[in-house]
């Protein structure tokens, strides 16, 4: 992306609701304008607070939010001028799709003609033209969902806030609409803040994404940067699937450790967390990282036994028995060449150093 201006600032933000424990902790957090930045974590860990505080419905036990410079502590929730698109949808039941999409523009005075212009851009957006007449019941759950994003886009916000607006489509709608979605955003180039606990669809959407824990941003990463490189034991076991090893480090130098784990066996590691000979570590990798008959160049060689073998359609995965880990994975994409794999065989497993990350001790 290319630099922006800061547009959304979070400075130093704490929110405590019974005045003792933070459900959000110190939050430092800056948005681009016409950045997509998604807010993900377990339910519990600050993300929807911090969205509440950004549109305005809570407010901050300490520190400030700025919205384009400015301090926006103390402007009500409807002069902030943000869109807001919420999982149940919020859809006025008696009103016609077109005196849903009315009502923001009303409240801000514009004259019909215009009016009657933003609406039909906001529903050809979606894909709803024509639908002007229809009541919210009428319309299927996606429908209303794309009615909502409609109506959170049709006064022109400079800011969109989405609160896990696909969580109660099916699988199918939920991954068309994230394109969809994606796919507005691109065109128009609004800043969207997005919460979810839906890994996959963060890693979808996102220029950004920043994982919360406990009240605070774990890592603020690309989506890419985030799977590869996580900093921390809790970003490698919450985004994507993650192979794990205990030990403590028996030697390092340079951008390689050697780990000693639990079972007794030695392997290399890329040391992100660690710092000297001694510290605990949970050593992560990641399942399509390790291959079956490694080639020499891989640092790390070692036996395995197959203990289940599942068949995916476009891949194998394999729990495998791998230095007193009985949980390995390993996916073997599907092909013609494809190995003789069986429950019960010993295969030989490698992977790169660089991939294996020494982290901190879960």
């Amino acid at each position: 992306m290319s630099k922006n201006k800061q547009f959304v600032r979070f400075d130093n933000v704490d929110k405590s609701y019974d005045g003792k424990i933070l459900v959000v902790k110190g939050l430092n957090l800056d948005i681009e304008e016409g950045e997509f930045v998604t807010m993900l974590g377990p339910s519990g860990s600050g993300k929807t607070t911090c969205l509440m505080m950004l549109a305005g419905f809570e407010t901050p036990t300490h520190g400030e939010i700025y919205l384009d410079n400015n301090v926006i502590s103390n402007i009500p929730p409807h002069k902030r001028g943000i869109g807001m698109v919420f999982q149940n949808y919020a859809l006025f039941p008696h009103m016609t799709v077109y005196e849903n999409l009315a009502f923001p523009l009303r409240v801000r005075k514009i004259p019909k003609d215009e009016a009657d212009k933003k609406i039909d851009k906001a529903l050809s957006m979606v894909s709803l033209q024509g639908f002007e007449a229809r009541m919210p019941m009428q319309l299927s759950g996606g429908q209303q969902q794309r009615v909502a994003v409609a109506r959170s886009l049709v006064f022109d916000p400079k800011l969109v806030l989405m609160d896990e607006p696909l969580g109660a489509l099916d699988k199918n709608l939920r991954e068309s609409m994230q394109y969809e979605i994606k796919h507005i955003h691109e065109s128009i180039g609004v800043t969207v803040v997005y919460v979810t606990h839906d890994q996959s669809e963060a890693l979808t959407m996102s220029n950004r994404i920043a994982v919360f824990n406990d009240g605070k941003v774990q890592q603020l990463s690309s989506p890419d940067k985030l799977y590869e490189e996580p900093v921390n034991s809790f970003v490698a076991e919450f985004i994507g699937e993650n192979n794990t090893f205990g030990g403590v480090v028996s030697d390092i130098s340079g951008d390689t450790c050697k780990v000693k784990l639990d079972s007794g066996n030695e392997i290399l590691a890329n040391p992100v967390s660690v710092k000297s000979k001694g510290d605990k570590t949970t050593v992560s990798l990641r399942p399509e990282r390790a291959i079956i008959n490694p080639s020499d160049k891989m640092d790390n060689n070692h036996k395995g036994k197959i203990e289940e073998v599942i068949y995916h359609g476009d891949h194998t995965r394999l729990r495998v028995n791998l230095l007193g880990n009985n949980s390995f994975i390993l996916k073997v994409p599907n092909s013609s060449s494809n190995l003789d794999i069986k429950s019960g065989k010993d295969i030989n497993i490698g992977w790169n150093s660089k991939d294996s990350r020494a982290l901190d001790p879960k």
